[in-house]
């Protein structure tokens, strides 16, 4: 690696201030998980790296207007492990559970993950279909941004040079909601996915009309992609097996996946639309599931007096 600077602030404005100074030749740190491998093989070379793990206030877990507020700083394994997160969006621990292996996890932060902006990552998908923003923070002030609105193409984002994610925002799912997450792993449990997929789906109050659907893929394009087209197939509809296929070939239309390793670009298309049903029966089954267990519990005997 080249030789470079380092500066540990302790505060968000110290931060902002070095960012400042340097401007496009800084590089904040938070895990260093995917930067240091980066500045290794010499495809970055900032003469500046900012570090972030001092900085107060970014990595905290909290409720905020029902849903979550998730701090920057957050590592995966946090989230994983956060009892909160677990009763309030399991769906998001078991996503951040796929990650990598448990060393990366702990060191991984959510923000830096999210400014890394790799669209083979598991955790952008999730996020997507359950609608979360991501606050960012700079000298001028601070701006919320919609996460399906936030990359723009292979480690790239809408982030200016001296913005720093300070919190994500995930709201709480509406009533008769469920949601899934899948990946296609071709090879090892730690790595990247062959295809990927999230769902979110919300009924009426019968649970037999789809009132809303939200539907998000990784690994299969430039960017994590929100198959709106596919969403829209779902909207209004009966829930019936073939509007879950007929969403499916919409999706596999909004993808535009790579040849790799770990399968073909035909290949990757035609898994997109498998799981995206998958996951999408799997939203369902969660939500059944849980007006099942709720019918099941007996009522309780009242004692002669």
């Amino acid at each position: 690696m080249i030789p470079f600077e380092y500066r540990t602030p302790k505060s968000l404005k110290e931060a902002q201030k070095d960012l400042k100074e340097f401007g496009t030749d800084a590089k904040l740190i938070a895990g260093g998980t995917a930067l240091v491998i980066m500045m290794k093989q010499r495809l970055v070379r900032p003469t500046c790296l900012i570090s972030l793990r001092s900085v107060r206030g970014l990595n905290g877990i909290t409720q905020k207007d029902g849903g979550l507020r998730i701090g920057g700083l957050v590592t995966h394994r946090e989230l994983e492990t956060s009892s909160l997160v677990r009763r309030r969006l399991p769906l998001l621990a078991e996503t951040y559970r796929h990650v990598a292996t448990i060393r990366v996890r702990t060191m991984a932060t959510v923000g830096g993950g999210l400014a890394h902006a790799d669209p083979n990552q598991d955790p952008p998908p999730t996020l997507i279909a359950l609608g979360a923003t991501v606050k960012a923070g700079s000298s001028n002030g601070s701006r919320v941004i919609p996460l399906d609105g936030f990359f723009t193409d292979y480690y790239e984002t809408v982030l200016k040079p001296d913005e720093v994610i300070t919190e994500v925002f995930v709201p709480r799912l509406p009533a008769n909601s469920g949601a899934a997450f899948l990946k296609f792993l071709p090879r090892t449990a730690d790595d990247y996915a062959t295809v990927s997929a999230a769902t979110v789906v919300t009924l009426d109050r019968a649970r037999k009309i789809f009132t809303d659907v939200r539907i998000a893929l990784g690994s299969v394009g430039t960017t994590p992609i929100r198959a709106r087209e596919a969403e829209a197939v779902l909207r209004g509809q009966p829930v019936k097996a073939e509007a879950l296929r007929e969403a499916a070939e919409k999706a596999k239309q909004a993808v535009d996946p790579v040849s790799d390793f770990r399968g073909s670009a035909s290949y990757k298309k035609e898994m997109a639309g498998v799981f995206v049903r998958r996951a999408l029966e799997k939203a369902l089954e969660g939500l059944s599931g849980r007006g099942k267990a709720k019918r099941s519990r007996p009522a309780p005997k009242r004692r002669k007096r």
